[in-house]
């Protein structure tokens, strides 16, 4: 599919991230004012909910936009979906009859601050990158023990904490948690010195569910991906993990980019999942693509320093499709929402220069990152920032998220002082 032209120039340019053929979805406010929902497109943001009161969108007798969330609006399903896409495809091409009444809707990206874009409903994490878990599992249990023994039998994920996610620009504080190390007869009570990110994707449910659904379904009922930046405090995590995994390790934030790219700007990349070694169940077997050609990059900024790029690696790496995932998680019955959010896992490729998280990168410390500077990493130093980004590239076009971005700041002192 070649670009679609559009009469905001700037989205005509192959390297923007948001042309006419992504239409991402956001929340938005300037000026301090009230947050409210908007579209990216080009250098400027369609304000949905004047466009919506000036009747240019209108996609039914009751007001979608008046809240500044996207969830009342998943929660309609695909037929809605398409309709919206499809009018704002109209007002926003090249030569569109309607240019004059938009134009007043139009609000420069520069001149806007950017809020979470959906209320998380829930937020589920998992561990289905192969290339990942091999690494992880080598560090810990060796070589022949790396995966564990359902790994390639299922997803495996574990339930986070909706309240820790937060929007790209968001400072993240170090955490204190209880540690033992190699070398600590008893645990301690510290703050993490082993502090990590974990580069993914995230899957955002559009559509309710109250019963098993199969892959398709669940396919279906994905509304649209976002960048998504799990944070780690990895000497917390190997204390704690055994036997129930991770818990207060992966509770200090989990960050996401600022804009919803929706599942039918993705159709063009979609991609088959890799060449199975065991034969899937018949609830996960693959029923098509459902995986994208995205590639993604971590890069880190010290604090005054510049910022180098430490990763390149692209979601097609991934074991376990979003609807794969989906689908398993529904089968006991477990209710799914609007909003619920599904983390990949840490997708890293078959490189050293593609891994997700500094602790494959730097082989849990035993092998530092050598910056440009000279300077060194193992982990994340206070005041560093970590960016992650991600494009699909179209003819003539680019597919982007915006920067999912955080900076560590120092732990707390005392955590618990008044």
């Amino acid at each position: 599919m070649p670009l679609k032209k559009s009469w905001v120039t700037s989205a005509n340019d192959a390297h923007h991230p948001f042309p006419l053929n992504n239409l991402p979805y956001g929340v938005f406010s300037t000026g301090g004012g009230r947050a409210r929902c908007g579209v990216a497109i080009g250098d400027m943001i369609l304000d949905l909910q004047a466009a919506e009161e000036a009747g240019v969108v209108r996609l039914g007798t009751e007001p979608f936009f008046e809240m500044p969330f996207w969830n009342e609006f998943m929660e309609e399903g695909p037929a809605v979906w398409a309709a919206l896409r499809d009018r704002l495809t109209t007002l926003l091409q090249d030569g569109a009859q309607d240019q004059k009444k938009v134009e007043p809707l139009l609000v420069p990206t520069k001149d806007a601050e950017l809020h979470m874009p959906f209320m998380v409903s829930e937020y589920t994490d998992f561990y289905a990158g192969r290339h990942h878990a091999t690494n992880v599992g080598t560090m810990f249990r060796g070589a022949e023990n790396a995966l564990p023994p359902n790994w390639l039998h299922i997803p495996i994920g574990y339930n986070g904490r909706a309240s820790s996610v937060v929007v790209s620009g968001t400072e993240v504080r170090r955490p204190w948690g209880q540690v033992r190390g190699p070398d600590d007869e008893t645990p301690r009570w510290a703050p993490c010195t082993r502090f990590d990110i974990e580069l993914e994707m995230g899957a955002i449910v559009g559509t309710p569910s109250e019963r098993p659904i199969t892959v398709q379904e669940a396919d279906d009922h994905i509304f649209g991906y976002v960048l998504l930046n799990d944070w780690s405090a990895r000497d917390i995590q190997a204390w704690e993990y055994q036997p129930l995994g991770p818990f207060q390790s992966k509770a200090t934030a989990t960050s996401i980019s600022p804009w919803i790219v929706t599942k039918a700007a993705l159709e063009p990349f979609r991609c088959s999942t890799p060449a199975r070694e065991v034969e899937l169940l018949d609830h996960l077997e693959d029923c098509g693509p459902m995986l994208y050609d995205i590639d993604l990059s971590v890069s880190l900024r010290p604090d005054g320093g510049a910022e180098e790029t430490l990763a390149r690696t692209n979601y097609r790496e991934m074991y376990y499709s979003a609807a794969q995932q989906l689908a398993h998680h529904t089968t006991s019955g477990c209710p799914m929402n609007a909003g619920d959010l599904l983390g990949s896992g840490t997708i890293s490729g078959p490189n050293k220069n593609e891994r997700g998280s500094l602790l494959e990168l730097s082989w849990g410390g035993k092998d530092p990152i050598t910056l440009a500077s000279g300077a060194t990493r193992s982990f994340i130093e206070d005041g560093d920032t970590l960016t992650l980004t991600g494009a699909a590239r179209g003819d003539g076009y680019t597919i982007g998220f915006g920067e999912c971005t955080g900076k560590v700041t120092p732990a707390l002192a005392d955590p618990y002082a008044r």
